[in-house]
């Protein structure tokens, strides 16, 4: 983004705020620091200037959509470990259609079929599927964080049997598509001292593809919620084209702008001791804003632990993204309550918070639904993260045209590794 950038103190001088309000609206979320040459916390004064008005104009929103592309392409994907379609049908959204969609859960299988009958949608292990003959520009599989380490080893194709990345990487191998990418959670860069992500990346370029990856934060890509999600880009070497990443915004959106008009939906239930607990927590609080004699009974064992804790007890705010949604919404750990009403999120909050539309439905128990949107891709993640594959396929065929050559970058494996 264009503008000045300002270091926290010149920031607050030039907005006449104080550098403490900037630092707590970093910490919520709503605005990003960016690193200089030479490390420096940095702010785009711009953004702030605009975090600023809408701040002081609460009737200033930032529209939340589903965001989907009216046109669509040629391109094809092939989808892994699809769950309730979050990736797939933000990919779609973009204007990608699906030559294949995998999954085993038979919950997330039917809640894909019942929204998308059109889909190929095979329920079975990955492990059972042949991917020779099949054609796609894309392959894409957020692979489960399955541990493993090889220090030491050859980090080869041969010594990833048994894991479900194997299992990506031999449909990468069958369909050998222009573009592989692989999706997991941030914590993936420094699993095993960053040796496991190594091995991953070995594997692809092993396989024929040049390798990045980048953490992207949902809440700056039109979602409502703090999310991040490492992204692993491979490119087929033969291929001229550069590596794009979705560029995040300048903008957050709300819980309040996104749970505008929701419909009701069941959701789970406080016991009444909790309820009394939770109904003592103002929006955005945590345990910490109990009584102190109440925090001691509340967290027991773990009052006297160290770290923040700030999940425990924790009540969600109007005014910022949600925090990262689970499996759960009641869990003691990672509480998500809602901002006002002493009970955990609904189904419906849960699914508009990742950005499922209102219309798609989901198959099977409350508990089950919770789990199929809290292990999601956020839809319009999806849809940037399609968008993205979609530019650097048009530019590939654009230097196939012109006869010119994009300049081609190491492999990751003679860089040093790390993320962004």
């Amino acid at each position: 983004m264009e503008g000045e950038y300002l270091n926290v103190h010149d920031a607050a001088l030039k907005l006449r705020v104080s550098a403490d309000t900037i630092r707590r609206w970093e910490k919520k979320g709503l605005v990003k620091a960016h690193r200089s040459a030479v490390n420096h916390r940095l702010f785009n004064y711009l953004e702030l200037e605009k975090l600023l008005l809408k701040t002081s104009h609460p009737e200033i929103v930032n529209p939340f959509r589903v965001l989907k592309n009216n046109k669509t392409t040629d391109y094809t994907s092939i989808e892994l470990f699809a769950g309730a379609g979050g990736t797939a049908l933000g990919i779609e959204n973009a204007g990608i259609r699906h030559v294949l969609l995998n999954e085993i859960e038979k919950d997330a299988v039917e809640t894909l079929k019942k929204n998308r009958p059109n889909w190929n949608v095979v329920h079975d292990d990955v492990k059972n599927i042949d991917f020779r003959g099949l054609k796609a520009d894309i392959v894409q599989g957020g692979f489960p964080c399955q541990s493993f380490s090889y220090a030491g080893r050859k980090m080869g194709f041969d010594d990833i049997r048994g894991t479900l990345f194997f299992e990506f990487a031999r449909a990468v191998k069958e369909v050998m598509p222009k573009i592989a990418i692989g999706e997991n959670v941030r914590g993936l860069t420094q699993h095993d001292e960053g040796r496991t992500l190594a091995t991953m990346v070995s594997v692809l370029e092993e396989l024929g593809y040049r390798v990045r990856y980048k953490v992207l934060k949902s809440q700056y890509l039109d979602v409502p919620q703090k999310r991040e999600r490492l992204i692993i880009i491979g490119l087929r070497n033969d291929l001229d084209m550069p590596f794009i990443f979705p560029k995040e915004k300048d903008y957050t959106i709300s819980l309040k702008e996104a749970l505008q008009n929701c419909p009701e939906s069941s959701h789970q239930e406080y016991s009444p001791k909790k309820k009394a607990v939770m109904e003592l927590i103002p929006p955005g609080g945590y345990w910490k804003d109990l009584p102190e004699n109440m925090q001691k009974e509340y967290m027991g064992a773990s009052f006297f632990m160290g770290g923040g804790k700030t999940g425990m007890a924790r009540r969600l705010s109007w005014d910022e993204p949600s925090l990262t949604l689970t499996c759960n919404p009641a869990q003691k750990q990672t509480e998500r309550c809602h901002p006002t009403e002493t009970r955990p999120l609904a189904v419906r909050e849960y699914a508009r918070i990742q950005t499922f539309p209102d219309e798609w439905e989901f198959v099977g128990s409350t508990s089950s639904q919770y789990k199929q949107i809290g292990n999601a891709v956020p839809v319009n993640l999806g849809y940037h993260l399609g968008a993205s594959t979609i530019a650097m396929l048009k530019l590939s065929e654009l230097a196939k045209r012109m006869d010119v050559s994009w300049e081609k970058p190491l492999p990751t494996s003679q860089l040093q590794l790390q993320y962004s």
